[in-house]
């Protein structure tokens, strides 16, 4: 008998040794945990306040005008429609809209993550006489106003006989004085001895930030990529003054117009709040694919 309890110790203890117990979780004492209850609530009716909007931009697109007028804050509609998307595709202008809006962003958002990366790279490591008169334009650029500048902006864009064309929507976008500080302070925290030895392997400036530094500020380019997605395509002050041609209407200007009643009389919430629908999908699906990546660590390494 006490070999036999002698040895259902000895298993025990090397049950115990072999398998240490699991840590035991702390229970919430009741202050703690109705201090997190009020925490969850209160983040639950923020959340509600900002997705609540836009549920019901997305609900009234599938309503008929009566149903959109007396219950416009419903999000069940009374009859299911997809009449405001037919009337936005085949009565009105919408596909030119959004073809134009493709087409000023896809160019924008390339030239600015190419253009605002030169720049950054050369504030951030080109010792260069006046460098530090462009940083302090630059931070002075970002502090001021855009409505400010709308009128000379204009006045430049009519000058150099671009206005009412592409180029003219294009071209005063392609650089973002807030992009150019994003990637100089990015530039500034990659080790200059990565440089260093490219410069010894024969590189020149150009390659050695093409070949080199560039690769490393993925996270910073990705950010300036949605940041000039996002900028581009929600653009509407400045496509106001660089056009005028029907033809060359982007969505925000189209989308502005039918807040106007543009294509016919009454309310028409559910074909204004449809192509506002629409037109956050594409900025939404960019964020979402890219969020994770927006700012991370530096990638790469500098071998010791």
């Amino acid at each position: 008998m006490t070999t036999s309890n002698a040895a259902i110790v000895t298993t025990a203890r090397g049950t115990d040794a072999g398998h240490p117990s699991k840590p035991q979780r702390h229970r919430l004492t009741g202050k703690a945990l109705a201090a997190r209850i009020v925490l969850y609530v209160v983040l639950i009716a923020i959340a509600a306040v900002y997705i609540y909007p836009f549920l019901i931009q997305v609900a009234t697109s599938f309503k008929t005008d009566p149903d959109a007028a007396s219950n416009a804050a419903s999000l069940l509609p009374q009859t299911w429609t997809i009449a405001a998307y037919q009337k936005l595709f085949v009565n009105s202008d919408f596909p030119l809209w959004f073809k134009n809006s493709v087409i000023v962003t896809v160019f924008v958002t390339i030239g600015r993550v190419f253009f605002d990366s030169l720049a950054g790279y050369a504030l951030a490591r080109l010792h260069f006489r006046g460098r530090s008169v462009v940083f302090a334009a630059l931070i002075a650029v970002m502090s001021v106003p855009m409505v400010v500048l709308l009128i000379p902006k204009f006045l430049v864009i009519n000058t150099l006989g671009i206005y009412d064309s592409y180029t003219g929507m294009i071209l005063p976008l392609l650089v973002d004085a807030a992009g150019v500080f994003i990637m100089k302070n990015f530039f500034e925290s990659i080790p200059v001895s990565v440089e260093e030895q490219a410069r010894i392997d024969g590189a020149g400036t150009f390659r050695v930030f093409w070949s080199v530094v560039l690769p490393m500020a993925t996270p910073a380019l990705i950010t300036i990529v949605i940041l000039s997605f996002q900028g581009s395509w929600n653009e509407l002050s400045h496509f106001i003054i660089s056009t005028q041609n029907p033809q060359l209407t982007t969505l925000t200007k189209g989308v502005a117009s039918l807040a106007s009643g543009q294509l016919s009389a009454g309310t028409q919430y559910p074909l204004k709040l449809a192509a506002a629908a629409i037109m956050t999908i594409p900025v939404a699906v960019m964020f979402f694919i890219f969020q994770r990546r927006i700012m991370n660590t530096s990638e790469g390494a500098v071998k010791e």
